[in-house]
C-alpha cells in the first residue's frame, strides 16, 4: 500500500448516519388506484346551443353578466366558509412541516444560574463542612448547546412525514371544494334572485291587466251588458294576482340574504342593491369534451379522496416501522463553573454524548394492533375514494340530464305563451263584442298568468341547472 493513501477514518457517527441515508422504509408503497369510466351517456351535446362556451375555471364569466361576475368575486373575496377552509390549509401545512422537521436534528441552547445555600446537617453538608475550603453558599453558571437526532433507520418519520404532506393535500383539495361550493351557491342565488324580481314583474302587470278588466266588466255593467256576478268573478282573479305578491316577495327576501351571507356580510347589506331585472341571462355553452378521467382530476373531493387514501398507506408503514427497533444520538457541548469569570475558559469545557436504542420487543400486540387499525383505515379510505369517483359520476349525470330536460321543457313553455297570449287577447275582445261570457275570458287570463310564471320558472331552473352541472364537473378553480 502507497505511504501516502490515507484511509478515512470510520466513526459509529459516520457509519449511523450512512445507515440512515440508505435505510428502508418499511410497509407498502403507495400505487393509486385506476379508475376506468366509459362516456357519460347523457351526452353535453344535448345541452350545448350557447353562443359562448364558458371556461370551467371560470364558469360564471360566459354567462356575459356583469352583476353576477361581480357578486362571485365578491363571494371568493368575503367568504367565511372559504376563509375558514384556507386556514385549516395553513394548519395542515403546518403539521406537515412540523413532521418534515422530525427527520432533521433539533438544537437547543441552554443557559442556567443556580444558587444554592447548602444544609450543614445533610448528608452532603455535614460531610463537605468538615473540608477547610468549603463553602455552603454556592453559585453555578452554564451554557452550550445541546442536539438530538432520531435517526430513520425503518422509515417510521418519512412515512409520517409523506402522510402528513398527504394530509395537507387533502385539505387543499378541500378549500378548492369550498371554492365551488360557494361560486355555484352564490350563482343559484343569484339566479333565484332574478328569477323571482321577474316573476314579481309579472305578477304586478297581471294586477294592472286584471284590474283593466274590472274596469271593462264595471262599464258593461253600467250599461246593462253584465251582471254582478261577472263582476265578482273579475274581483276574485284580481284578488288572486294579488294573492301571489306576498309570497314571491318571501322568497326573494330569502335568497337576498343567503346571498348576503354568502358575501360574508349581514343580510340586507348587499343583495337588496341589485337592480330587478325582466330576463335571465342566457346559458353558456358547456365544453363538450368532458370526459370521466377529466371530471376525476378536476373534482377536489375526489382530489382529497386520493390523497387521504395515500396518506392512510403511509400510515401503514408508520405503524410497522415500531416492529423495529429505534436509534437516537444526544450530545452537548457547553461550559459549567462556579464563577462567572470563569465561565468561558477552556478549563470550564465540558462535553457529553451518547446514543439510546429502544425496542418493544414485547408490548402484548399493540403494536401489532396499531398495524391492523392502519390497515383497516386505509381500507376504508379506498372504499371512500371509489365511493367519490361513483358520486362524482352520478352528479354529472344527473345535472346533464335536468339541464337538457329543462331546457327543452322551455321551449314548450314558451310556445305555450305565445299561444296562450293570442288566446286572451282574441276572449277579451270576443267578451266587448259580447259573443263569449266572462268565465272565458278569465280562464284564458288564469292560463296566461300560470304559463308566463312557469315560463320564467323554468328559464330560472335551467340557469340554475347549467350551474349544476358546472359544479358536478369541478368547475370554478384551477387544477393546475
Amino acid at each position: 500500500m502507497p505511504n501516502n493513501l490515507k484511509l478515512p477514518k470510520i466513526t459509529l457517527a459516520n457509519l449511523l448516519i450512512s445507515t440512515a441515508l440508505m435505510g428502508c422504509a418499511v410497509g407498502p408503497d403507495y400505487v393509486a388506484p385506476k379508475i376506468e369510466l366509459v362516456s357519460f351517456h347523457n351526452q353535453l351535446e344535448a345541452t350545448n346551443n350557447g353562443t359562448i362556451v364558458a371556461s370551467l375555471d371560470k364558469w360564471w364569466e360566459g354567462f356575459n353578466d356583469p352583476e353576477l361576475v361581480m357578486i362571485v368575486q365578491k363571494v371568493l373575496d368575503e367568504n367565511l366558509d372559504l376563509s375558514s377552509a384556507m386556514d385549516r390549509v395553513n394548519q395542515a401545512r403546518a403539521a406537515a412541516e412540523g413532521n418534515s422537521a422530525q427527520l432533521l436534528p433539533s438544537i437547543d441552547l441552554d443557559g442556567s444560574v443556580t444558587r444554592k445555600h447548602q444544609s450543614l446537617v445533610g448528608l452532603f453538608g455535614s460531610i463537605a463542612s468538615t473540608v477547610p475550603s468549603y463553602k455552603r453558599n454556592i453559585t453555578d453558571y452554564a451554557v452550550g448547546p445541546a442536539a438530538s437526532w432520531e435517526i430513520d433507520l425503518f422509515g417510521g418519520l418519512r412515512r409520517g412525514a409523506a402522510a402528513a404532506d398527504n394530509e395537507a393535500q387533502a385539505a387543499s383539495a378541500n378549500q378548492a371544494g369550498t371554492r365551488v361550493s360557494v361560486t355555484a351557491d352564490s350563482a343559484d342565488a343569484y339566479f333565484q334572485i332574478r328569477g323571482y324580481q321577474a316573476r314579481l314583474e309579472i305578477a304586478e302587470q297581471q294586477i294592472k291587466d286584471d284590474e283593466h278588466l274590472l274596469k271593462l266588466v264595471h262599464s258593461r255593467y253600467d250599461a246593462g251588458s253584465a251582471s254582478g256576478r261577472e263582476i265578482a268573478q273579475a274581483e276574485t282573479l284580481l284578488k288572486q294576482a294579488r294573492a301571489s305578491i306576498p309570497e314571491l316577495r318571501i322568497s326573494l327576501e330569502k335568497q337576498l340574504n343567503r346571498l348576503d351571507v354568502l358575501m360574508g356580510a349581514q343580510p340586507g347589506t348587499y343583495a337588496k342593491k341589485l337592480k330587478p331585472v325582466t330576463d335571465v341571462a342566457s346559458i353558456p355553452a358547456i365544453p363538450g369534451d368532458q370526459h370521466p378521467v377529466d371530471v376525476l382530476r378536476r373534482r377536489p373531493d375526489v382530489i382529497a379522496a386520493e390523497r387521504r387514501l395515500a396518506a392512510s398507506n403511509e400510515r401503514i408503514g408508520q405503524a410497522i416501522s415500531d416492529y423495529y427497533p429505534k436509534i437516537s444520538l444526544a450530545g452537548a457541548l457547553g461550559f459549567d463553573s462556579l464563577t462567572s469569570g470563569n465561565l468561558f475558559k477552556s478549563v470550564a469545557f465540558q462535553a457529553v454524548g451518547g446514543g439510546a436504542l429502544h425496542w418493544r420487543l414485547f408490548d402484548f400486540g399493540k403494536v401489532a394492533a396499531e398495524v391492523a387499525q392502519a390497515h383497516g383505515a386505509n381500507a376504508a379510505a379506498l372504499a371512500q375514494y371509489y365511493q367519490s369517483v361513483l358520486k362524482a359520476a352520478e352528479d354529472v349525470e344527473n345535472s346533464l340530464i335536468v339541464l337538457a330536460q329543462t331546457k327543452i321543457h322551455v321551449t314548450e313553455v314558451q310556445d305555450e305563451v305565445q299561444s296562450l297570449v293570442k288566446a286572451r287577447d282574441l276572449s277579451e275582445q270576443s267578451y266587448k263584442a259580447g259573443s263569449i261570457t266572462l268565465t272565458d275570458v278569465l280562464d284564458a287570463d288564469r292560463q296566461l298568468l300560470g304559463a308566463r310564471d312557469e315560463l320564467i320558472s323554468k328559464r330560472v331552473d335551467t340557469a340554475r341547472a347549467a350551474v349544476s352541472v358546472f359544479r358536478a364537473l369541478g368547475g370554478g378553480w384551477d387544477p393546475e
